[in-house]
């Protein structure tokens, strides 16, 4: 994976774990998932607020060892904000 990607797995409510990673391109974030290891990564339109929070966790883990630029969070959160209005950060 590349330095601007970052991964983790979850379980749907069905139970099936998800592999799942946003790669960060330009002042975006994509999406993807795959259920198996040998499956193709899927691109993910609506990405759920689990997976944002995730990344989020992340982000902030990767600006404390300096490997992000501390403005990321703010970025990510104004994209939480903006697809989940009601939620609180």
């Amino acid at each position: 994976m590349a330095k601007a990607e970052i991964s983790w797995k979850r379980q749907t409510e069905a139970g099936e774990t998800l592999a799942v990673y946003a790669q960060h391109i330009g002042k975006q974030w994509k999406f993807f998932q795959r259920s198996a290891r040998y499956d193709q990564w899927q691109p993910v339109a609506e990405p759920e607020l689990a997976d944002w929070l995730e990344l989020l966790d992340a982000v902030r883990r990767r600006i404390n060892r300096r490997l992000l630029r501390p403005e990321e969070e703010l970025r990510v959160k104004r994209s939480i904000l903006e697809r989940f209005p009601g939620e609180t950060l």
